[in-house]
C-alpha cells in the first residue's frame, strides 16, 4: 500500500490501522488513499514480512497504539476463516474491551453486499455501527466522519449501514437505504453533488495507477516519503570507442546497492530503473513513472587505467539540480570512488550514511577480477541460455584471480539459480545442487551475505521442500537486506508454494514498491493470484508484466489458463498462440483442443510436448492428462515433476487444473513427499 516503510515500527497516536484480507487491497488502497489525501495517517502491512511470536508482539503492538482500527469486511474475508487479518480483528476486540470509548474506535466498512447479519466476524464488531463503501470507493462524509472519532468527537448517532455508500442514489440501496426523513434527503442530495469532486480527486491523486489499468500496489513515495526515494538511471559510456556500457551501467548498480542498503531511503530497483536506458524523456517524467521522489544520472569515460565519472542529483518533482560533481581517479580507486559517489548524494538527501571503509583494488588481478564481474553482471541481467552461461565463465574466471572477491560469488550462485529456473540448459536437482554449492562458497567469503542466504532458501524449497529451513534462510536475507526485491519476490514465491498466498502476496507486493516496472515480478503477482482463484486480478496484473515486456514468455500462457478456465476458449487459445515459449503454446493447444472435443489436434500438441520439452517440463504435461481426466498420466508425469524438482511445482497447491485429482490416494502421498501433508489448498470462488 502507499506508504509503507519497509521496518514495522510504532503506529503513531492518532493513526488508522486499516485491516484487510489480501484479496481485497485495491479497495484497501481506496480507502487508505482517500484518508492520506485527507491528511489523515494510515497505517498498513502490506509490506511487511508476517508470521510467528515476532510478528504477533508487533501487530499487537501497532493495535494498542491506533486511534481508530477499520476492518474492511467482504465476501473475500467471509471465505477465509483463518488468516492474518482475523488475528488482527481478533487483537482488535480485545483492545476494544480495554477501552472506555468503544464505539470510537472500531469502524467496520463492508465494500461489496455481504451482509451484516450472519456475517463470520468477532462478536464485537455487531457491537458498533458498520459502514457500507461499496469497492473502498470513500466518501467525503466518511472522511469527515473519520475526522471526528480521531479527533474525540465521535458522530451519534450514527447513520445507518447504508447511508455513507457513495455512488449510488437510495432507490438502488435496498430497503435499509430508504430516506425515512427529509433531513436524510437532504442529506442524499449534498451526498451525490459531492461524490464527483472526491472521485476527481482520488484520480488526481492515483493517476499514473489508474492511466496505466495496473495493479500494482501503491508507491512507497507517498508525501509521507516522497522526500527519500530514489532511482539511479543508467550511467552513459562517454568512452571514446564506446565500449565500456557494462562499465558504466556496472557503476551506476553499484552505486544503487551501496544506497539501498540506507535504511532511510527506499531505492528503486535496478529492473525498473535500467528501463530508462538511453531515456530523451524529461526526469520529472521518468520520476514520475518510477515514482521516485529524486533521480540520479551520470556519465562514465574510461580510458587505460583511468576514469572519470560525473554524477548528479534531480529532484524529480521540480527538476532542480541538488547536487553534481566530476571524479577524475585511476581505475584502482573505483570501489572508493562509489563510496564517494553515494555519500554526496545521501548527504544531499540529508541522510546518514555509515562509511563502508572501500579500499582501492590493490593491484592488476584485483582490477582485471573486478571487471570480469561487471561483465559477468551485464551477462546475468539478459536471462538468455547464452547469457547465463557467459555469466558463469566471467564469474569463475573472476573468483580465479581473486577468491576474495564477494559479489562474483553472488553472482555465480545467482547465476546457476537462473540457469535451474531457465531449464533449458541445465535443471533438476543438479541444477539445485550447483546452486546450493555456489551460495554456501558465498558465505565462506561473508557469512553476511544477504544474496546467499536468500539463494539458500530458495534451494532449500525447491530442491528439499524443507519449508522451516528455507524460511529461516529468507529471513535472515531479508534482515540483512530488507530492500532487495528479488529477494522478496522469491521469498513470496515458496511462500504461495506452501500454499500461504497471503504472505506470498505481501512478498512479491513488497518486491513491487522497490521495483515498481518489474516484468517479471508483476507475472509472479499475476500467477500467485490466478491460484488462489483471483482472476480478474491475476488478468491484471499478468497484462501488466507484457506491458512493461511484450516479449516475456508465460504472461500469455498464464492468460490463456485464466481464459480457458472462464469457458473462453477461442479467447484462451488466442493468448496461448501469442506466448513466445514454444512448450507453453503447445500445451495452451493440447488444453483448448481437448475443451473443442478435438482429440487428434491435443493428442498432437501433447506429443510434442513430450518430446521437446518432456525431460525439463512433466509438470506441464501432468496438467493436461490431470484435465483430460487421465488419471494415471497425470499422476506418472507429476511423480517425474517431483523427481526432477520442476520449478512449476511451486503451483501445485492452487492449481485448478489439478483440482480433479485432490480425492485421489496418490495426491495425499505427494503431498506428504513435499512435506506439504499439513498444508490446505486454497478456498476458491
Amino acid at each position: 500500500m502507499a506508504g509503507e516503510s519497509p521496518e514495522l515500527v510504532s503506529t503513531p497516536t492518532g493513526a488508522v490501522f486499516l485491516s484487510y484480507a489480501s484479496q481485497d487491497v485495491e479497495a484497501a488502497r481506496r480507502i487508505c488513499d482517500a484518508l492520506r489525501a485527507a491528511g489523515i495517517e494510515v497505517w498498513l502491512d502490506q509490506s511487511e514480512l508476517r508470521g510467528g511470536d515476532a510478528w504477533d508482539r508487533k501487530i499487537r503492538d501497532q493495535i494498542r497504539h491506533c486511534a481508530l482500527f477499520i476492518p474492511v469486511i467482504s465476501a473475500h474475508s467471509q471465505a477465509r476463516l483463518e488468516g492474518y487479518f482475523r488475528r488482527e480483528w481478533k487483537f482488535a476486540v480485545e483492545r476494544k474491551r480495554d477501552i472506555a470509548d468503544e464505539l470510537a474506535f472500531l469502524l467496520p466498512v463492508v465494500i461489496d453486499e455481504t451482509s451484516e447479519r450472519g456475517a463470520a466476524v468477532p462478536e464485537g464488531f455487531h457491537e458498533v455501527q458498520w459502514t457500507r463503501l461499496p469497492g473502498g470507493a470513500a466518501s467525503q462524509e466518511f472522511i469527515q466522519h473519520v475526522s471526528r472519532l480521531l479527533t474525540g468527537h465521535p458522530d451519534r448517532p450514527k447513520p445507518p449501514l447504508q447511508a455513507l455508500q457513495p455512488s449510488h442514489p437510495p432507490s438502488t440501496a435496498g430497503p435499509a437505504a430508504e430516506p425515512k426523513s427529509g433531513s436524510q434527503l437532504r442529506m442524499w442530495l449534498l451526498l451525490i453533488a459531492v461524490v464527483t469532486a472526491v472521485i476527481v480527486g482520488y484520480i488526481g491523486i492515483d493517476r499514473y495507477l489508474l492511466h496505466k489499468g495496473t495493479q500494482l500496489p501503491a508507491s512507497s513515495t507517498t508525501a509521507a516519503n516522497a522526500d527519500k526515494s530514489i532511482a539511479v538511471l543508467p550511467f552513459v559510456d562517454l568512452s571514446e570507442k564506446h565500449d565500456q556500457e557494462y562499465f558504466a551501467d556496472g557503476m551506476a548498480e553499484e552505486i544503487l546497492d551501496i544506497l539501498a542498503k540506507i535504511p532511510q531511503l527506499t531505492v528503486i530497483g535496478r529492473t525498473s530503473s535500467f528501463q530508462f536506458k538511453g531515456h530523451t524523456e524529461d526526469l520529472r517524467a521518468i520520476g514520475e513513472k518510477l515514482r521516485a521522489g529524486y533521480v540520479v544520472e551520470g556519465s562514465v569515460r574510461k580510458t587505460a587505467g583511468r576514469i572519470r565519472v560525473t554524477a548528479q542529483l534531480i529532484d524529480a518533482r521540480s527538476g532542480a539540480h541538488l547536487w553534481s560533481d566530476s571524479y577524475d581517479r585511476n581505475f584502482g580507486d573505483v570501489l572508493t570512488l562509489q563510496d564517494e559517489i553515494a555519500t554526496s548524494i545521501a548527504r544531499a538527501m540529508q541522510v546518514t550514511i555509515s562509511a563502508r571503509g572501500a579500499r582501492p583494488l590493490r593491484d592488476q588481478r584485483e582490477i582485471e577480477a573486478y571487471t570480469l564481474y561487471l561483465r559477468g553482471k551485464v551477462a546475468l541481467d539478459k536471462f538468455s541460455t547464452t547469457s547465463l552461461l557467459d555469466a558463469q565463465t566471467a564469474f569463475e574466471q573472476a573468483l580465479k584471480l581473486d577468491p576474495t572477491l564477494l559479489p562474483a560469488a553472488e553472482g555465480l550462485a545467482l547465476t546457476y539459480l537462473d540457469r535451474g529456473s531457465n531449464g533449458n540448459d541445465i535443471g533438476g536437482r543438479e541444477a539445485w545442487d550447483y546452486t546450493r554449492s555456489a551460495a554456501q562458497k558465498a558465505l565462506q567469503i561473508d557469512a553476511n551475505s544477504a544474496t546467499a542466504h536468500g539463494v539458500l532458501g530458495y534451494v532449500a524449497a525447491i530442491r528439499d521442500f524443507d519449508w522451516s529451513t528455507a524460511e529461516r534462510e529468507f529471513q535472515t536475507a531479508l534482515a540483512l537486506n530488507p530492500n532487495d526485491p528479488d529477494t522478496l519476490a522469491n521469498a513470496g514465491v515458496i511462500s504461495g508454494m506452501r500454499g500461504d498466498y497471503h504472505e506470498a502476496l505481501r512478498r512479491i507486493n513488497a518486491s513491487l514498491l522497490l521495483d515498481p516496472l518489474n516484468a517479471l515480478t508483476h507475472q509472479i503477482r499475476g500467477l500467485t493470484l490466478y491460484l488462489t482463484g483471483d482472476y480478474s486480478g491475476a488478468e491484471a496484473a499478468t497484462k501488466k508484466s507484457l506491458t512493461i515486456y511484450p516479449d516475456i514468455d508465460y504472461s500469455h500462457w498464464l492468460l490463456g489458463l485464466i481464459q480457458l478456465m472462464r469457458g473462453q476458449r477461442d479467447a484462451a487459445l488466442r493468448e496461448f498462440e501469442a506466448d513466445p515459449e514454444v512448450s507453453n503454446r503447445d500445451v495452451g493447444i493440447a488444453l483448448v483442443n481437448h475443451a473443442l472435443g478435438r482429440k487428434t489436434e491435443s493428442d498432437a500438441a501433447l506429443a510434442r510436448v513430450v518430446k521437446g520439452s518432456g525431460a525439463i517440463w512433466p509438470y506441464g504435461i501432468a496438467l493436461v492428462h490431470a484435465y483430460r481426466g487421465e488419471r494415471d498420466q497425470a499422476f506418472d508425469w507429476l511423480e517425474k515433476a517431483y523427481v526432477i524438482r520442476d520449478q512449476d511445482l511451486a503451483n501445485l497447491l492452487g492449481d485448478p487444473y489439478l483440482a480433479p485429482l485432490h480425492d485421489d490416494p496418490r495426491w495425499a502421498a505427494l503431498m506428504k513427499a513435499m512435506n506439504l501433508a499439513e498444508e490446505r489448498a486454497p478456498s476458491r470462488r
